[in-house]
């Protein structure tokens, strides 16, 4: 006789020999409570990894999220103080952790290590769902190193944090609603992968998937039209439903017009300034940066990938594997920039070729006795030395000296102190002006721009709307006449171009000193910034080629003024 589990790694249990029923269920009991005490010394382990930077400085796409999610905090609707081309989501999303956690960075990046762990678990079941817990303990080992890696940026919560944990959600809920044909499973399904577009526009991808597998996967098990038209409508709707809400809380709220144009209407323009020759550049330069690091986990991947085609265990789910692996890269391409955290969105997929690889050539050596568990122990190495080549800024590192190490002579550890500095000569009511990209300091400092112009990026961009948005900074700053204006003069916060309008460059040089007075320099001299405040900063030099000043509306410029509009 011969009992058959419902387990994908599951063996047969023949009376003959002896063996009673019931041990292979204790069996089974016994090996899911060591999988489960794996993964948690896994998440455990990242999430202690993350813990001693907690208090790293945010960076620009980190103070844009904080400062809008602040915002909503106190009842103001994205796109109306802060004007960015990103789909909501993510504010929302701060919002809600720093509900919880606290307006700071390491309330942010507190919650950053639950979305990571949550993620992290998730991906654990989406693999031993395919391939077993083998897979599953290999592949999120993979994912939490891979994604903590500050080749990808991984301690910043960029937005792609937060597209992966619903898009991974819905996938194993897509595979459920798969197994069980219950409608109820393709909504839900659907609304998370819906949250994942609602996140960044980039998460579209993931729908997208989903919504062709389940066609697939459905013709070819039947015919039943009215049945596969109920359960993709389901789906359709749940994947609408997140969009469609969005939509009508910004339209309520009035906001809906300045929505539009920046996530649809500018994001297009901005999405094909980069040409496709200087895009592939970006693609193998960043590519090279990012796998650097971490070679032999990638290594591991290639050879899950080839595992598709000649491990018969991994060929019954190849068709999902291979299109979750194109459409997370496709996730990474639109605009051609390739930045490193782009991708974040490309991380599953690889961790969980990564899981297949070791359980493929587990599987062709089991008949070889002891030498089973060389692919395990071949991972093992690979994920050690990945980790320990990366150790200096994972295990030694100070927060300040970490964001350095990662983004150079960009003024993220100055903008703290620059914040509390306005903060303390500033009252809640004051609104500020910040020429440059630096948000962060808006958030640091609780108050408000006098521009929703958040960003001097889009200023200096070749695109077409460049010419309009200059005129309309600056009408914004000279119409508050702001109490504090703080000057960025750093490369990265501006990006000018060659053909670049350097209008509000000229126009900025001029206001400033018809109309204000220096009364803070952060002068970034690596590894050490200079600071000079009060009377020290109006005599100080500066000596750096990257410079911060903080300039106080002078009191004749100020009389006359109109108040502060809220």
């Amino acid at each position: 006789m011969h009992i058959r589990t419902s387990n994908p790694e599951s063996v047969s249990i023949s009376r003959e020999h002896g063996v009673p029923e019931h041990s292979e269920a204790e069996r089974r009991k016994l090996s899911r409570y060591w999988c489960y005490l794996l993964l948690a010394i896994i998440v455990l382990s990242f999430a202690l990894i993350r813990i001693r930077l907690l208090n790293l400085p945010l960076e620009r796409d980190e103070g844009e999220y904080a400062y809008a999610g602040q915002l909503i905090l106190q009842g103001i609707p994205p796109y109306q103080l802060a004007y960015n081309m990103k789909l909501p989501g993510t504010y929302a999303a701060y919002a809600l952790l720093m509900t919880l956690f606290g307006q700071s960075s390491t309330g942010i990046h507190l919650g950053l290590i639950l979305i990571n762990a949550a993620t992290t678990i998730l991906i654990f079941f989406l693999a031993t769902r395919l391939f077993g817990s083998l897979a599953g303990i290999v592949s999120a080992a993979s994912y939490g190193f891979l994604s903590t890696s500050p080749s990808v940026l991984g301690f910043a919560a960029h937005a792609t944090h937060f597209v992966i944990l619903p898009a991974v959600g819905g996938l194993l809920l897509l595979l459920k609603a798969l197994d069980t044909k219950r409608v109820w499973w393709f909504f839900a399904s659907g609304v998370l992968l819906g949250l994942a577009f609602v996140m960044k526009q980039p998460g579209l991808f993931f729908p997208l998937l989903a919504g062709i597998y389940l066609l697939q996967s459905e013709v070819r098990e039947s015919r039943d039209w009215r049945s596969i038209a109920k359960r993709a409508t389901a789906y359709s709707v749940g994947v609408v439903l997140p969009f469609a809400l969005t939509c009508l809380i910004l339209l309520r709220a009035g906001v809906f017009e300045q929505f539009w144009f920046w996530t649809f209407t500018y994001a297009r323009e901005y999405g094909s300034i980069v040409s496709f020759h200087d895009g592939w550049h970006l693609l193998t330069d960043t590519a090279a940066y990012v796998i650097g690091p971490a070679w032999p986990i990638w290594v591991l991947a290639l050879v899950g990938l080839s595992a598709l085609f000649w491990s018969e265990r991994a060929r019954s789910r190849a068709r999902f594997v291979l299109e979750f692996l194109v459409f997370s890269f496709l996730a990474v391409c639109p605009g051609l920039y390739f930045r490193a955290h782009y991708f974040i969105l490309l991380l599953p997929a690889i961790s969980l070729l990564v899981g297949i690889a070791v359980l493929a050539a587990r599987e062709k050596l089991s008949s070889r006795g002891a030498l089973a568990a060389v692919p395990v122990i071949v991972f093992g190495i690979a994920l050690f030395f990945s980790i320990m080549w990366q150790g200096d800024f994972l295990f030694k590192l100070d927060p300040a000296s970490a964001s350095r190490r990662l983004y150079a002579g960009n003024p993220f550890p100055e903008a703290p102190r620059i914040a509390e500095y306005i903060k303390s000569h500033t009252s809640p009511e004051d609104r500020i002006a910040v020429l440059g990209s630096e948000p962060e300091i808006f958030f640091y400092a609780h108050r408000h721009s006098v521009t929703p112009y958040i960003y001097t990026y889009e200023l200096m961009e070749e695109q077409k709307f460049a010419s309009e948005m200059q005129p309309n900074m600056i009408n914004d700053i000279e119409q508050a006449r702001p109490k504090y204006l703080v000057f960025v003069d750093v490369g990265t916060s501006w990006l000018v171009q060659p053909h670049s309008d350097t209008s509000i460059l000229a126009w900025a040089k001029d206001y400033l000193a018809r109309n204000y007075e220096v009364v803070g320099v952060a002068d970034i001299m690596l590894p050490e910034t200079v600071y000079r405040w009060d009377a020290e900063a109006k005599q100080y030099q500066r000596r750096g080629r990257s410079v911060v000043e903080v300039f106080r509306r002078t009191q004749s410029s100020s009389m006359n003024a109109p108040p502060n509009p809220r």
